[in-house]
């Protein structure tokens, strides 16, 4: 036996809005049995364009029982039944959300009559129920209201079960089937193409549009475990109904997936990805010429157009690498902007310190440059060569003087013992200290994966 259900909302996510209306057709595999139908008191106002959409007013529902009043009938005919609707997760997380707050718990096999219907008959410009019914000639009086689309949900369940002659509907109900969980939208095979390698996925909208990209050490399992329980949130449904398409890219490791996940998050920009959206290099040690012609340094807050020469996470850690330079190379202070006030320098060249004029540009100059020579030698240059995505490649990821550089294939034959020819067979990407502090973390667990250059 089938429930066919529809219902009003005052929303789109079960957790923060109400119920307004409750249709349910139990379907026997030939014909409606059974129809229940009540209007529902959502405890909250229903939005004018909801009304408008609907006609369900808040005149029209104040003397409606509450929801918690028709649960227990509710729960009843849906027991044991299998859960048919159009785009059934919807129908489903409502229901299911407001019957556990009125103390009933559902758990039931669920039929999508979006997904059969793109099964059953492929090659039509559109799967809304509304576009469905005009195709197929079914009558329905009370567009967007629960029994009238209920009705017509039955009437179409009942010509998908008729054209149904490769067993959709059956291959859908089995234990192992994906379809119950699976977006309206998402086609099965996009799934059933992804393989268990570690990679990086990208979920597209109905323009092709990539809206989220993530990353996994097994690609199917993580694409699927998206769509798995029934969390009723505004941006879950949002997201769900969203997905048309899945793609990926394998990567030979879950590091190299790591990586690529944060590079492409920054280039696409995907809508409902929010983490390492935003991370940028807090602040930098940036140098430049005054007029005088003397090169200063200085910590200063990340610049987007001006790389830095040294990337930290803090504007104390800035500080703390120049104090280490300007003692060690005897450099001013104040040309660092170290010392702010207007008292006399207090740098180890008192009396004799450029920011005075006792000291010669070309000659402040040459330690400045003495300085970054230093910095630039104390940043590490090496790579991390690793499992490839075939036998016969491996992964390589390339740290040069502190930056991540790229990352590529290289054959399994391959030595990796020249930085220039390396970097031939290596993408360039941009790169941060999130991606930077990823790698160098990976290269201190796995030393033995480490390649160290002159």
């Amino acid at each position: 036996m089938y429930a066919i259900v529809d219902i009003e909302t005052t929303g789109g996510h079960a957790s923060a809005n109400g119920i307004t209306e409750v249709a349910i057709c139990i379907h026997d595999g030939k014909k409606v049995v059974r129809r229940f139908e009540t209007l529902v008191n959502p405890q909250r106002d229903i939005p004018v364009y909801i009304s408008a959409l609907t006609g369900i007013t808040n005149e029209m529902v104040q003397q409606a029982p509450l929801f918690e009043d028709v649960a227990h009938e509710i729960f009843h005919l849906l027991k044991g039944q299998i859960f048919v609707a159009h785009n059934v997760n919807f129908d489903y997380s409502f229901l299911r959300y407001h019957l556990s707050a009125a103390g009933y718990d559902i758990n039931l096999n669920k039929l999508c009559t979006v997904r059969l219907g793109r099964k059953i008959m492929p090659g039509l410009l559109s799967y809304s129920l509304g576009k469905l019914c005009t195709h197929l000639g079914i009558q329905n009086n009370a567009r967007h209201r629960a029994m009238g689309d209920a009705e017509a949900t039955a009437q179409l369940f009942s010509i998908l079960l008729s054209k149904d002659n490769d067993n959709h509907i059956s291959k859908a109900l089995k234990q192992n089937s994906k379809e119950q969980v699976l977006p309206a939208n998402l086609p099965k095979a996009d799934i059933e193409a992804l393989p268990v390698n570690p990679g990086v996925y990208y979920f597209h909208n109905q323009q092709g549009k990539v809206i989220y990209v993530g990353k996994a050490k097994n690609l199917r399992k993580r694409v699927c475990s998206h769509f798995t329980g029934n969390n009723p949130n505004l941006q879950r449904q949002e997201f769900l109904k969203n997905i048309y398409r899945v793609s990926y890219q394998v990567c030979g490791t879950e590091l190299i997936a790591f990586v690529l996940e944060a590079v492409e998050i920054k280039r696409l920009w995907p809508k409902y990805n929010r983490s390492l959206k935003r991370f940028e290099n807090t602040f930098g040690i940036y140098m430049y010429e005054d007029q005088r012609g003397y090169m200063r340094l200085a910590v200063d807050k990340h610049r987007k157009h001006m790389p830095a020469i040294y990337a930290c996470n803090s504007l104390l850690e800035g500080h703390n690498l120049l104090h280490n330079l300007i003692e060690t190379f005897g450099l001013c202070p104040k040309l660092c902007f170290i010392q702010k006030n207007d008292q006399p320098c207090n740098g180890s060249n008192v009396g004799q310190c450029a920011c005075e004029g006792h000291e010669q540009p070309d000659v402040y100059n040459s330690k400045v440059l003495a300085a970054l020579e230093q910095l630039k030698q104390a940043l590490p240059t090496f790579a991390i060569r690793d499992e490839g995505r075939t036998d016969d490649e491996h992964s390589c990821i390339l740290i040069e003087e502190g930056r991540f550089y790229g990352m590529g294939y290289i054959s399994h034959y391959y030595n990796a013992d020249n930085l220039q020819a390396l970097k031939n067979y290596l993408t360039p990407y941009p790169g941060n200290d999130y991606i930077r502090n990823m790698v160098t973390g990976y290269a201190d667990r796995f030393p033995q994966r480490k390649v160290m250059f002159a």
